[in-house]
């Protein structure tokens, strides 16, 4: 534990940051995993519905700096392929 007044609050805020970041990556890749789920059962109404709920998670989640733009753009590009070979 430092002793620095302001790097005590630096851990504090840092160890705030990390927990909502990663409840917010778990979200995102919940979103990923119930497209997928919703492809698997060739629900195509569903998979669409989930997949509008994940571009959204993608998204924000570019904005906020949790995860690289590339690596959204990666996810959306292999979600709707799966979703257009579907019907």
């Amino acid at each position: 534990m430092p002793n620095i007044k302001s790097q005590v609050k630096r851990v504090k805020t840092n160890e705030k940051r990390r927990q909502f970041n990663a409840s917010y990556k778990a979200s995102m890749r919940t979103a990923i995993k119930n497209v997928e789920v919703a492809i698997e059962n060739k629900n195509v109404e569903a998979a669409k519905e989930a997949y509008n709920t994940a571009n959204k998670k993608l998204d924000k989640a570019v904005a906020k700096g949790i995860c690289h733009k590339n690596f959204a753009a990666r996810q959306k590009s292999r979600l709707s392929k799966k979703i257009n070979g579907l019907g």
